[in-house]
């Protein structure tokens, strides 16, 4: 048989899977569907408790590596890995139990060939295609408007109004020498952490279209309930100490980039 494990990749698909036996084939089906023969999609199971590994072990596709985690060290670790140990030009994230719509790969592809990173939108699995916002705004989505936004997009992340999904992004690998690794303070809100990167170094773009359906459930790592104020105002401490974090590192790029400044 052919050695294909020297054979350029041009997209690699991150997902991180916990206890997501229920909706990981489904999920995968999506994706797969959509890839090319030389794309991959490498899986880090962050050590789950239910059979996740026995399902991903049916999937008979080249194409998706697993890697199992020996220790449970939470979806944001998981999603490090799983970026990591990718190797392709363009890496879209994705999580275990939503659906991707078609043409999302070549749409995002697309998008990543005059920038860095790009955010597009969601759809409601089995619901409305129309993201609520936090005021009950009726279409809460991104789009080309928000390319020259970049210190209000940053502003709009610190107080968590603007919709940026990991499940909905994706990253150059010229990107990740600067977003990997993750900080050890950042313990959720990956998705946020690229966008901080994509708008401090001037280099993310705004698909204005719905790249995935998003299935809502009790376990998303992404509450969908309000959190209490404590909560709230633990998680935004975390993310000025991301952005201080990351503007640290994108001043420190050879070849300097603008950055925004509030």
């Amino acid at each position: 048989m052919p050695d294909h494990a020297h054979e350029p990749v041009p997209v690699s698909v991150a997902m991180a899977t916990y206890n997501g036996s229920a909706h990981v084939s489904e999920q995968l089906a999506s994706i797969l569907a959509e890839l090319g023969p030389r794309d991959e999609v490498v899986v880090v199971d962050d050590a789950s408790t239910d059979d996740t590994l026995a399902v991903l072990a049916t999937v008979d596709d080249p194409r998706v590596r697993v890697v199992p985690s020996r220790v449970n060290r939470g979806y944001v670790r998981a999603f490090e890995a799983a970026i990591a140990a990718t190797r392709g030009d363009v890496v879209l994230l994705s999580d275990q139990d939503d659906v991707w719509l078609p043409g999302r790969r070549d749409a995002m592809v697309e998008a990543l060939r005059d920038h860095q990173v790009v955010a597009s939108n969601l759809a409601m699995l089995g619901g409305p295609d129309a993201l609520e916002g936090p005021f009950g705004q009726p279409d809460w989505r991104l789009g080309p408007r928000d390319d020259g936004r970049r210190v209000a997009n940053v502003a709009g992340i610190l107080a968590g109004l603007k919709p940026y999904y990991g499940c909905a992004m994706g990253v150059r690998r010229d990107a990740l020498a600067t977003v990997l690794p993750f900080p050890p303070h950042l313990v959720e809100s990956h998705d946020l952490w690229l966008a901080l990167y994509g708008n401090l170094a001037g280099t993310i773009t705004h698909l204005d279209r719905r790249t995935v359906a998003r299935r809502l459930h009790d376990n998303n790592a992404t509450p969908s309930r309000p959190r209490g104020p404590r909560a709230v105002l633990a998680s935004r401490a975390r993310l000025v100490r991301a952005l201080l974090t990351m503007g640290r590192r994108v001043r420190g790029l050879k070849g300097q980039r603008p950055v925004a400044t509030a």
